[in-house]
């Protein structure tokens, strides 16, 4: 059964423990070399299972079936075991011996099990073929990277589905570390079966950290899964034996403690490893070299052959020596040729022997010379040889000499002279550094020495040359959310390069953290465990024997964000299906579709989409559209009217084409004709907080009858089937912000549109969305730029991908306009939205939200009553403070100087003065102490009239100030400048006045102009003028004196001018003047100053009767209409009217009452002011007093027309009625002519109340003016009547009546009125005092 080679394997396994019997196995755990294989066979057939198991001590075998240990007693199974091989053997085959059939081999040292399947097929069944079915893996949970510490347990995890879980068919768990398989052992445990593969290291070491992969082999493949393990240093430090090489006397041992002595040990020095060996079998710890060396590798002599070792190292520096490594694999000393001298010769039958090839040799001849001698290793030191063994067939022992001979010196030296060398290799130790060495080999036995071997080419020692160069540009690429890879290009002096350190930094600060404990070989490695969003700088030291290399240049910074997934990258996957396919509108011949975009995109952007379309009567799909649908909104065209159809989407992305979704509900193809809205569609959400969050849509396709007005948002908490809405009154606006969720509840919205004639249908409803904050959620913040005024709106996004944007949106419109000072800035993961030069149009709700993560977004509402509009006008708009707004003072020689002053002012300053909006280029000048800015104007004329005004700038501050002088303010400031420019020059030049015109007003009231004059010589002319015309005095001015003066006696009216004097001679004039008027523009007098003199020389009020009523009358010493007086009744000031006339003469102020009534009865005031004080006189009016000769004097009651027509030879009648106490006298006056009475004109008084003229046979002549008088003692009345009289057959001429007054005639003789003062004050006049009024009757007009 088993072939010849097997036969011949197996004895050669025989013959090992003969020859060697103190040594032990390399591998001491069990090792399948022939593992179980799984067969197919028939009913009531035997099948047989072997395997060949190789291990020490020899393991033990069990057999299990299902993982159930397999029952020998039964008598159905045989197991056997011979010299390493194990087999199971079933006589007859059942169907139910159909299993996973397991060996398991254990001894002292650990176990291995290898499986094979089983499977029994009926009968009947002969002819049909076995097929294979492909079993799927998916792992379920995966561990991940993994960070331990040294002596941490740390178990490694997957789950996973098998389908079809076959118990026959069970995939094998393979782990490796850096792609090397592991073994079971001590350190570490494997576990598989029901769907959980685990591996479980025991203890950590530094040689635990790596890349660790789980691959599940199956017939159809494998599925794998790969994380790194990271074992960080404890406080005291330990080496790791890195490799080792096999000679049959000495061990070449490697190690690695260079990051140790300048990582924790903070040694001061290069670490110095000591070796340590023991003999495997024993506990007893021998320390190989007695000093310490200073480098990585080590070669051990002094072994036995034939023996096995563990090895450990230990790390020295000048604190002291450091806890040892891990404790190698036991290494066997032995020859690698030993196998190749055996041999195996069958002998017939079942007897097979295995010989050396020693034993089959003839005796007594020396061997010949070996052959193809070269160096496999060299080193600083030593150089290792191997060579071809020479044919030999001698039974007595060969051994080898070996000689070297440096190049040059022509001596060879022969160097094993006390060791017997039996294996063809051989380490040759104290060479020198960098010398060139030739070697050759000798063969010999107990018969002679064969010749020298040829010599090999000259072989160089190496040089020490120090630790590696540093790695060249170190390059950071984005991984995961917290893994970066780097790469970098290898040292251009590797020194035999042992691996790499990796390092990282936060950028901006100094603590280097070490990314790997171990050194990594490759030139590229995954950083993990970083701080998503952090920004990152590393670098890269290379190691050899002899240390660590200078750090390579840092690399770019680089921010920490899950890398973007492009086309080739295995993480990239096809979409999954668009869903939710809604219909938004139908014409009748075309429908519009949207949908929902897929839940996984696969790793890249969606961009494309496919529709396919079925019409369900004819059950056939049909392609829509051939170029792809960018947008989730299409209209499906060409349809037939009254079918129905279903449809269906694809999504793609730069992989390929997704899956398509499901198809949509059956969609019948009619117009749609309802007044209401369609539904809205593409809801989404953003500022998903605790509580609350914002619904977006995008209004209906179809509105309906009427624009839509509003929507209402509905919302369904999860768990119930209860539609409750949002808002109680309709929106306007696509957006909603729903308040008051229950935090970790998951909702369901859906939106309703309205118009005028009602509610449309809901829209699809949304996916469900949880109302919770997403962790690391960040607000707005708002603020306003210090320097600039801009106001700013920052959003740290607490997720970022690659591919991720910020889109900003005002009233959750994105923006896209910048023409208004909107801009954006973005960096990293923060995003800024720039106000520049803020204004109300910038008030609203602003929101931005982050593309391509789970939900990121945020709001803020800028206000117009908010501080950040005030506060960014003020930034930009800072106002200087004055302490004095823009004044002007006239200046000698008529300059103007224009000034202001600021609270603070800095040197920068700068200002400009406008004339009527024109910039004025003249003398400016600033005090930066005082804050005063001033402009100085040399010709100020009648030009100079306007506004004027300075705007300052310091900084970014602004000031400005204006002063408007025009009219009268620019005249008087003209005046003086021209003042002072005479002034200037009469001062410094010719005569001049040294008393400038002043009034004087004497104690009589008259006044006085009164000047003097100065350097003057007898030439010198003095001249008044009044108005511009000169005016010659009574009195010439005294120039002697220095003093001039005009009188004015009599001032009046035509007293009032300017009035101006000169003085002049050969050297100039100068000129002096006042205005009397109170009207000029230069010096000037009020006339009010009169009152002085004249308030207090005011007699008491007394009463004069007029022809038309009484007069109230005050005399003083002058009075002129232009003084301060005031007249009033019961203290109701009067205003002058043609019933109350206020008046005076030069001697007396009147107040005349026209007709006076009861009403005019009481207090009457009079009031003269001066400068000083108010002079007051009091007169009462009260009983009859002055008041009853005026209702008792003769009146005409009325009975007279204004015109009388008559024709010639009529008589003509002028009746009235009068009345008067005593009875009025009547006269008739014609032309002005009294009427004598006679027989033409009859003159009659009836009752003393009926007077009558009467005109017989009226005659030419009687046309005229006829006037009728009333009067008696008190006074009396006249009215005029115009009589025309015209021939008989003349037509009536036509008269236009012109009205006439009637005329009051004052008393006939004196009348004596009572009156009583009201007292006022100390010079009231007295009361019941008399006084007589008298006046004549003046004639009627």
């Amino acid at each position: 059964m088993f072939s010849n080679v097997a036969k011949e394997i197996t004895c050669v396994q025989k013959k090992i423990p003969e020859k060697y019997i103190r040594e032990s196995s390399m591998i001491r755990g069990p090792k399948f070399l022939v593992r179980l294989k799984s067969h197919t066979v028939f009913e009531n057939t035997p099948i047989k299972l072997f395997c060949t198991v190789e291990g020490y001590p020899t393991p033990h075998v069990k057999w299990f079936k299902d993982d159930l240990l397999l029952d020998l007693s039964s008598g159905k199974y045989f197991v056997e075991s011979s010299v390493g091989i194990h087999s199971l053997t079933i006589m007859k085959c059942g169907i139910d011996d159909t299993a996973m059939y397991t060996a398991v081999a254990s001894n002292s040292h650990g176990q291995a099990s290898s499986q094979a399947s089983i499977i029994v097929k009926s009968e009947s069944k002969l002819n049909s073929r076995i097929k294979y079915t492909k079993i799927n893996i998916t792992f379920l949970e995966t561990f991940n990277v993994t960070f331990g510490k040294e002596e941490d347990c740390v178990t490694l995890a997957c789950k996973m589905t098998i389908s079809p879980n076959l118990a026959n068919l069970q995939p094998d768990a393979l782990w490796y570390r850096d792609e090397h398989l592991l073994k079971e052992s001590k350190w570490a445990k494997m576990e598989s079966g029901g769907g959980v593969a685990k591996l479980t290291l025991t203890h950590l070491a530094k040689d635990d950290e790596g890349l660790y992969t789980l691959r599940m082999v199956t017939k159809g493949g494998d599925a794998v899964h790969s994380a790194y393990v990271f074992v960080e240093e404890t406080a005291v430090a330990v080496c790791y034996i890195v490799s080792y090489a096999m000679l049959p006397t000495f061990l070449n041992i490697m190690s690695n403690d260079g990051r140790l002595a300048t990582g924790y040990l903070n040694a001061f020095f290069v670490a110095c490893p000591r070796s340590d060996r023991c003999e495997v079998g024993t506990e007893n710890w021998t320390q190989c070299n007695d000093s310490p060396i200073k480098i990585c590798k080590y070669p051990v002599p002094g072994l036995f052959e034939g023996h096995s070792y563990y090895f450990r190292v230990r790390a020295v520096n000048s604190h002291g020596i450091s806890r040892p490594s891990r404790v190698s694999e036991p290494i066997a000393a032995l020859d690698p040729t030993e196998f190749e001298r055996l041999h195996a010769m069958r002998l017939g039958g079942k007897l097979d022997v295995v010989t050396y090839h020693d034993d089959l040799e003839g005796t007594g001849k020396a061997p010949e010379a070996p052959s193809n001698v070269y160096a496999s290793e060299t080193d600083r030191t030593y150089v290792v040889l191997s060579w071809s063994a020479p044919a030999y067939h001698g039974k007595a022992p060969m051994w080898y000499y070996i000689e070297k001979c440096q190049v040059g010196s022509g001596s060879w030296q022969r160097v094993n002279t006390k060791v017997l060398v039996r294996s063809p290799r051989y380490g040759v130790f104290d060479l020198n550094e960098g010398k060139e060495y030739l070697f050759r080999v000798l063969s010999a036995n107990m018969y002679g020495t064969s010749e020298p071997s040829e010599p090999t080419k000259p072989i160089k020692t190496q040089e020490l040359r120090g630790v590696p160069s540093a790695p060249g540009q170190v390059v950071a690429t984005r991984e995961t959310d917290t893994s970066v890879l780097i790469q970098w290009a290898p040292p251009k002096e590797p020194n035999n390069l042992i691996g790499y350190y990796i390092d990282s930094c936060v950028k901006g600060s100094k603590d280097w953290d070490s990314a790997n404990h171990k050194p990594n070989k490759k030139t590229k490695f995954v950083v993990h465990g970083l701080k998503t969003g952090e920004t990152y700088v590393f670098r890269v030291q290379a190691i050899n024997e002899l240390g660590l290399s200078e750090e390579s240049q840092e690399s770019a910074p680089l921010s920490v964000r899950a890398a973007l997934r492009l086309p080739g990258i295995e993480h990239n996957k096809l979409p999954s299906a668009p869903y939710d396919i809604a219909l938004l509108y139908c014409d009748g011949e075309s429908m519009v579709l949207n949908w929902k975009r897929p839940a996984h995109s696969g790793g890249a952007e969606v961009t494309d989409y496919y529709i396919d379309r079925c019409n369900v009567a004819k059950k056939a799909w049909k392609e829509v559209n051939v170029p792809p649908i960018k947008e989730r909104l299409y209209k499906v065209p060409n349809l037939t009217p009254g079918s129905v159809y279903q449809f269906r989407v694809y999504g793609a992305n730069v992989v390929g084409l997704g899956n398509a979704s499901t198809s949509s509900p059956p969609f019948k193809c009619e117009a749609w004709t309802m007044p209401e809205p369609g539904p809205p569609y593409d809801l989404s959400f953003i500022e998903i907080r605790d509580d609350s969050l914002v619904v977006e849509w995008k209004p209906p396709v179809y509105t309906g009858a009427s624009a839509v007005t509003g929507y209402y948002v509905d919302m369904c908490k999860k768990g119930t089937e209860t539609w409750t809405t949002a808002n109680a009154a309709a929106v306007d606006h696509c957006y909603l912000k729903v308040k008051g969720l229950q935090t970790g509840s998951f909702y369901v919205f859906r939106v309703r549109a309205e118009n005028a004639q009602g509610t449309g249908k809901p829209s699809v409803p949304s996916d469900r969305v949880c109302a919770k904050t997403l962790p690391g959620s960040q607000e707005i913040k708002c603020g306003v730029d210090e320097q600039t005024g801009d106001i700013y709106l920052s959003f740290e996004s607490c997720q970022m991908a690659e591919i991720s944007k910020f889109v900003w949106k005002k009233s959750y419109q994105e923006i896209t306009d910048f023409s208004k000072g909107l801009a954006i800035k973005t960096s990293g993961s923060n995003s800024t939205l720039l106000f520049k030069n803020p204004d109300k149009e910038d008030v609203g709700t602003f929101s931005v939200a982050v593309t391509h993560t789970d939900g990121v977004s945020a709001s803020y509402k800028i206000t117009a009553e908010g501080e950040m509009l005030t506060l960014s006008y003020d930034i930009r708009n800072p106002i200087i403070p004055l302490k004095t707004e823009l004044a002007y003072k006239i200046l000698e020689r008529g300059r103007v100087r224009f000034w202001l002053q600021a609270e603070a002012i800095s040197s920068a300053v700068t200002y400009k003065f406008f004339a009527n909006n024109k910039e004025l280029q003249t003398k400016m000048s600033h005090d930066v102490a005082t804050g005063t800015i001033e402009m100085v104007l040399d010709h100020f004329t009648e030009d100079s009239e306007g506004t004027y005004a300075v705007q300052i700038q310091d900084g970014r501050g602004k000031a400005q100030s204006s002063l408007v002088l025009i009219g009268d303010a620019f005249k008087a400031a003209l005046a003086e400048a021209e003042y002072q420019r005479r002034e200037y020059i009469r001062v410094k030049e010719g005569p001049h006045f040294s008393q400038f015109l002043s009034v004087h007003v004497g104690d009589d009231a008259s006044v006085s102009i009164i000047c003097k004059v100065a350097n003057l010589k007898k030439e010198s002319a003095f001249h008044w003028f009044k108005n511009d015309v000169e005016v010659i005095p009574e009195v010439p001015a005294d120039l002697g004196s220095g003093v001039c003066k005009l009188l004015l006696s009599q001032f009046s009216k035509k007293d009032v001018g300017v009035y101006k004097a000169t003085i002049s001679d050969d050297r100039g004039q100068d000129v002096s003047q006042v205005d009397i008027s109170g009207k000029g523009t230069v010096e000037s007098f009020s006339l009010s100053f009169l009152s002085t003199p004249t308030g207090a020389s005011a007699a008491d009020l007394v009463i004069h009767c007029t022809s038309e009523g009484i007069m109230l009358q005050c005399y003083m010493k002058y009075y002129t209409e232009e003084m301060k007086i005031t007249w009033a009744h019961k203290d109701s000031k009067i205003t002058a009217s043609e019933r109350m006339r206020v008046s005076g003469t030069p001697a007396m102020a009147t107040l005349e009452i026209v007709e006076p009534t009861e009403k005019d009865k009481g207090v009457y005031t009079f009031e003269i002011k001066d400068s000083e004080k108010t002079n007051t006189r009091h007169l009462e009016l009260s009983g009859q007093g002055a008041l009853f000769w005026f209702s008792d004097r003769g009146k005409v009651v009325g009975g007279l027309p204004d015109v009388v027509t008559i024709m010639e030879k009529k008589t003509l009648s002028l009746t009235c009625t009068v009345c008067g106490d005593p009875k009025p006298q009547v006269t008739w006056s014609k032309n002005d002519q009294e009427v004598e009475p006679g027989d033409q004109y009859v003159i009659s008084l009836d009752s003393g109340k009926f007077a009558s003229l009467t005109i017989k046979g009226v005659t030419l002549e009687d046309s005229g003016k006829f006037t009728m008088a009333v009067l008696n003692k008190y006074g009396g009345e006249s009215v005029d009547i115009v009589v025309s009289v015209y021939k008989h057959g003349d037509r009536i001429p036509e008269i236009k009546p012109s009205p006439t007054p009637k005329r009051i005639m004052p008393p006939t003789m004196p009348i004596v009125i009572p009156t009583a003062a009201k007292p006022a004050s100390s010079k009231k006049p007295k009361t019941n005092r008399k006084t007589e009024i008298t006046n004549t009757v003046r004639n009627a007009r």
